[in-house]
């Protein structure tokens, strides 16, 4: 348990992160979950509209911290491969 003043404040502030980040990461993979449906599905024009729609999202979870780039470009590469094999199916 935090004892100083200082110790104190930054449980209080990692928690708050924590929720904030929580929220986000979820956020993202409902996105991720919405193309996964529509592929599901065999829509090729809803997964391509939800893929659009995800990609700013997924982008701006690296700048703030929630995924590693790396980890990003990796599910946005399979995502569009997938939504592409609808296209040709």
């Amino acid at each position: 348990m935090a004892n100083s003043p200082q110790s104190k404040k930054r449980a209080r502030q990692n928690e708050n992160s924590r929720k904030h980040n929580t929220s986000l990461r979820s956020m993202a993979r409902t996105y991720m979950k919405k193309i996964h449906v529509q592929i599901a599905e065999g829509n090729y024009e809803g997964a391509k509209a939800a893929f659009l729609q995800a990609q700013p999202i997924l982008d701006s979870m690296i700048n703030k911290g929630i995924f590693p780039k790396n980890k990003v470009a990796r599910i946005k590469s399979r995502l569009n491969i997938k939504v592409k094999a609808l296209q040709a199916a």
